[in-house]
């Protein structure tokens, strides 16, 4: 006779979610400013979610906003979290598809999917920080470090003698490519910046340029013809976002790279994007697509179809996300989100290193504390 002894799973019991605005030190402009459709960024609303199990486990995970809509991911949030109560920890899939469903009257993508990415990423930082993992290891890791451009220093606010003095001392940080916002309204400033820098930093230095989805299709093709003579690793969003059959149509003709996808916000999008083979570089941004699990599901299509990877912004989740990568990818070197976190990325011989602390391998500094504006609490703390 056999005598099965049961054991209860863990399961989540408190859930904290928290709204953190991140003031940026100054006002950030690219195309969109310069065209008119947008006013210059300060800062970032954060969504930050902290998840705790019964047993004592611990995950935390973030999404943001920039320019709008912090104050309605956060409320998206407060009403969703109450359906984590009780539930398993690692049933991450299960977890992703019940919070869509509880707010599924707002659609299946954008706001809504975002506010679960901050959960999804704490689920997944608890399950690697529980197996003594970091997030990359958890994943099966293709690699330690990743390749990591710079694009903070490279913003059309910046005068040109001061492009200059940036890509120089990012690549003497260490970072490995230089990218260069374009898209303003005389195209003849764009031309000029692109071949200065390119000058400034010889041949062989990675050089990418982002128009921000600001030119016409008559536009890009000038510009993209243009641009191949600086041997850019790509030209990222020469058209909409939505615009599948002009970026198609771009990656098809010029022997430069297309890069496109950072602002599409599901991961149906992304599959639409690369029905259309509309890039050679896939930009999935995972806060924005609702987490890893999503992140997950258009990385294993864009490795199918043959797509280099290059994930937007929050390089302190991309790089995990990158290493699992099955080719080599860019990842974004933003330092803007250094003051919400205690731990630093490190920078070498143009490689970040992923990091080998448990999970993220982040903790939240009194700073972001300091910086949030709304708290709301779910449950009870073991």
């Amino acid at each position: 006779m056999t005598t099965t002894t049961s054991i209860s799973a863990d399961s989540i019991a408190w859930v904290r979610i928290s709204s953190c605005y991140l003031p940026l030190a100054n006002p950030i402009s690219d195309a969109k400013v310069l065209t008119g459709r947008q006013k210059p960024m300060t800062e970032i609303a954060m969504l930050f979610a902290e998840i705790e199990t019964k047993d004592g486990h611990k995950g935390l995970g973030f999404s943001y906003s920039k320019r709008a809509g912090g104050p309605g991911q956060f409320a998206h949030a407060r009403e969703i979290a109450p359906a984590l109560i009780g539930e398993d920890p690692s049933d991450i899939s299960k977890l992703w598809t019940k919070l869509q469903w509880a707010g599924a009257s707002v659609g299946r993508s954008g706001m809504a999917v975002q506010a679960i990415g901050a959960f999804d990423v704490a689920l997944y930082d608890l399950k690697a920080r529980r197996a003594g993992l970091s997030l990359s290891k958890l994943l099966g890791s293709q690699r330690d470090s990743v390749r990591c451009y710079n694009t903070s220093g490279g913003f059309l606010h910046t005068p040109l003698d001061q492009l200059l003095v940036n890509a120089a001392a990012s690549r003497e940080r260490g970072i490995g490519g230089i990218k260069l916002k374009v898209g303003q309204p005389d195209q003849a400033l764009d031309i000029q910046r692109v071949e200065a820098v390119r000058k400034h930093l010889g041949e062989h230095t990675p050089l990418m340029v982002d128009a921000n989805q600001q030119w016409d299709r008559p536009t890009a093709q000038r510009m993209c013809r243009i641009f191949e003579q600086f041997n850019l690793v790509w030209i990222e969003e020469p058209l909409d976002a939505y615009d599948n059959e002009g970026h198609a149509a771009l990656a098809a003709q010029f022997d430069t790279p297309i890069a496109t996808g950072e602002m599409l916000t599901s991961a149906a999008e992304h599959a639409e994007l690369i029905r259309h083979r509309a890039a050679d570089y896939l930009m999935p941004d995972a806060p924005r697509v609702g987490g890893i699990t999503p992140f997950l599901r258009i990385a294993a299509q864009a490795e199918n179809a043959g797509l280099a990877l290059g994930p937007h912004f929050a390089m302190e989740l991309h790089v995990h996300l990158g290493a699992v990568y099955a080719t080599e990818p860019w990842v974004e070197h933003f330092d803007w989100l250094e003051p919400l976190f205690n731990e630093r990325l490190e920078i070498k011989d143009g490689r970040m290193l992923v990091p080998t602390r448990p999970g993220l391998g982040l903790s939240l500094s009194e700073q972001a504390r300091a910086w949030t504006r709304e708290v709301a609490e779910i449950g009870k703390r073991a």
